[in-house]
Order: C-alpha cells, then sequence, then structure tokens
C-alpha cells in the first residue's frame, strides 16, 4: 500500500497550491485568506459541509462516507511566523515581516490532497472531520477551537495530525507512544533597584549583578533539584539593563522559557524559580517580581493509537523508514490540546537535510506532501474500513 497513485499524479498541482499559501502567510488567527482558499478547494472537492469562522478564521469541513461509523479527526495548522523570507525562492513571501518558516504551508496542503482524495473516494465507513487549525504559533488555536466546542459538536471520537522535520530522512516517519513534545511555559523577571551615577555605586542599588545571580542560580535547577533522568531545559533568552556606560540603571528584567515531560517537574521548575527570584533579588537589595505563564502542555500520544498510526505510515512508506520510538523533542505543539481532548497520534514526516524550522531561510519540501496526503487517506480507510 504505497504512496496513492492518484494524490502521486498531482503533485504538481499540490506544490502550486503549497507555493501560493507560502507566498501569502498570515499570522495567528488571522488567517482569513488562508481559509478561503481552502474552503474554496473542499467546494471544489465537493464537499457540502463546511463550518467557516471557528476560532475566527478556522474550518472544519466534514466528508460522509459510504457506511455508518465514527468520526475521525485530521488537523492541520495554517498559520506562519513574524519573520523575514530569506528563501532566496521565486515563491517567496510577499508579506513583509511574515513567512511560512515552520511549514504549515505544507501542512495544509497535505490535508488539501487527504480531502480531495477521500472526497472523491468515500471509501470508508464513518466520518472524517477535516480541521484547519489558526494560531498554532504561540496563540493556543487548537485549544481555541476545542473551546468552541469543535469535538463535541462533529462528535470526533479520535484525531490526528503531522508536522515536517527537518534533518530527518526525506519520507520517514517518527512517532512514539507517550510524551512525544515538551510543555513550553515562559517567565519575566522585572528587578527594581535605585539607579543613578555608574561613578558612585555605593549611592546606588544595582539590578544588575543582581539580575547575573538569578541566572547564575536558575541554572541548578536542571543540575541539583531535578533527577539526571528527567528531561528538562531552563533557558534565560533576554537580559535588558541599562542606556549608557556611565549610568546604573534602576531596573532590569529578565525572559526565557521552561520545557519538560511531566506536571511534577513543570511544578518543581516554577517554584524554584520562584524562590531564586524572591531570595537572590534580597541578597542584592533588590525587589523583583516573576510573571510566569504556563504555556501548551506536554504532547501525549495515546499508545493505540500511537501503534496504529506507526503502523499505517509502514504500509505507506515500508517499515524501514517508520520509528516508532523516537525520542521526545523540547519545541512545544498546541496539538497537546487536542490530545487532552480526544485519544489520538502525532507524527512527524522527515523532509530531508534542510534549513530547520524557524528557521529564515526555511522552506517545505514539496517532495513529502504526496506522502504525508496518502498517510492521511489511508488511516481513514483503515481505521473506518467498509463492510464487505
Amino acid at each position: 500500500m504505497p504512496v496513492i497513485n492518484s494524490i502521486a499524479a498531482d503533485a504538481e498541482t499540490l506544490k502550486a497550491w503549497r507555493r501560493h499559501l507560502h507566498q501569502h502567510p498570515e499570522l495567528q488567527y488571522d488567517c482569513h485568506e488562508t481559509a478561503k482558499f481552502v474552503v474554496g478547494k473542499l467546494k471544489d472537492f465537493g464537499i457540502a459541509e463546511i463550518h467557516e469562522g471557528i476560532a475566527q478564521s478556522g474550518v472544519v469541513a466534514i466528508i460522509e462516507g459510504r457506511g455508518t461509523g465514527r468520526t475521525i479527526g485530521l488537523r492541520a495548522d495554517m498559520d506562519a511566523l513574524p519573520m523575514e523570507d530569506l528563501s532566496g525562492t521565486a515563491y517567496a513571501s510577499k508579506v513583509p515581516g511574515v513567512a511560512h518558516t515552520c511549514g504549515h504551508d505544507g501542512h495544509t496542503t497535505m490535508l488539501l490532497a487527504a480531502a480531495k482524495y477521500l472526497a472523491e473516494t468515500r471509501n470508508f465507513a464513518g466520518r472524517v472531520a477535516l480541521i484547519f487549525q489558526p494560531a498554532e504559533e504561540g496563540g493556543a488555536g487548537a485549544k481555541a477551537m476545542i473551546d468552541e466546542g469543535i469535538m463535541d459538536r462533529f462528535d470526533v471520537s479520535e484525531v490526528y495530525g503531522m508536522h515536517n522535520a527537518p534533518g530527518d530522512a526525506q519520507g520517514h516517519f517518527l512517532t512514539t507512544a507517550g510524551p512525544l513534545q515538551a510543555s513550553a511555559d515562559e517567565f519575566r523577571i522585572d528587578i527594581t533597584g535605585k539607579g543613578g551615577h555608574g561613578a558612585s555605586p555605593q549611592d546606588c542599588i544595582d539590578p544588575i549583578p543582581a539580575g547575573a545571580a538569578i541566572v547564575q542560580a536558575m541554572q541548578t535547577i536542571v543540575s541539583r533539584n531535578v533527577n539526571a533522568l528527567d528531561r528538562l531545559v531552563v533557558s534565560v533568552t533576554e537580559f535588558h539593563a541599562g542606556t549608557t556606560h556611565n549610568i546604573i540603571p534602576g531596573t532590569a528584567y529578565l525572559t526565557g522559557t521552561v520545557r519538560c515531560f511531566s506536571t511534577e517537574t513543570r511544578d518543581l521548575a516554577e517554584r524554584r524559580i520562584r524562590e531564586i527570584v524572591d531570595l537572590q533579588a534580597q541578597v542584592y537589595g533588590c525587589t523583583a517580581e516573576l510573571t510566569y505563564d504556563r504555556g501548551y502542555p506536554v504532547t501525549v500520544n495515546h499508545p493505540e493509537q500511537a501503534a496504529f498510526a506507526a503502523q499505517v505510515a509502514r504500509e505507506i512508506v515500508g517499515a524501514d523508514k517508520v520509528v516508532d520510538d523516537c525520542d521526545p523533542i523540547m519545541p512545544a505543539e498546541d496539538f497537546s490540546y487536542m490530545l487532552e481532548a480526544r485519544p489520538g497520534a502525532y507524527l512527524f514526516l522527515g523532509q530531508g537535510d534542510t534549513f530547520g524550522c524557524h528557521h529564515p531561510k526555511y522552506d517545505f519540501n514539496d517532495e513529502i506532501a504526496p506522502i504525508g496526503a496518502s498517510f492521511f487517506a489511508r488511516l481513514i480507510e483503515t481505521a473506518l474500513p467498509l463492510q464487505e
């Protein structure tokens, strides 16, 4: 059961769709033009039940099979990133400061291609809910669509998603049961001291040494507070203070991110950051305020569904091109909310030796689109077989 012939035959069409989307990226919940493009294609495929405006610009379309059965959701994200497109391609972004540098244009294309095939053949018993989601990049669009009731409204029993994987072999699938991607929290630390002349530090309360001490102490959370077998990242990514060489500033601030794979580790990291911020600031005579925001939860694949998805992938590309026990990775994914709401699985599809996601020269590899689309289509036909 290799790549579906009719989908492979449409490879140039898929490339054209994807490159159109690449040229017209949109951010967060403002994916209205992308949604119009998607809806136009779905109507062309003869899909009658299309629901628009979910979570502002999200779309859910229903394909009825040729028999009764449960409903399985397939999800693609649509939004881009606030960065310049430096790919140098003829189809580079036409929107200044906005670019599809994570491949969501490719994800949308793969789901559209699967929709076209499934709408033409309807070789399954049940229903497919095609979920085209905005605001994956930091906006929690998956949660917003769930909060608007898509799982209950469309009676979704299971849900599946996929992401391209730069650096992994082209056309290879990777997944695992259990945690696949980390939770993502962010913090900001505002430190207040007393500013003054750089030549008279005795008259000041310098927030810079306090900030430096906080940064140093936070490194011990991973090295001294967490079991060495647990995975945790605590990264300070910004440190801002001062305006010129001869003034001690009155304030400073730090920001950063925390990534891990368990609630216990997440709780511990937040608690230790709070203690360190408060006590280190006191040591240096400053005050400090911590703002700690819990973001996307851990992406946890359900074992039965992960095993099923891996088996479908094997039938598409061969057993030697599927890894079903890959190592979890630290980047986060808001598909985690969908996996909290329903059983399902998330997979990676290798796109070869390309620039990584969120790199300004990244570009989706169009060669993998028929593979991903075939996976989605065969997953539905395998999970919802017609009765003989």
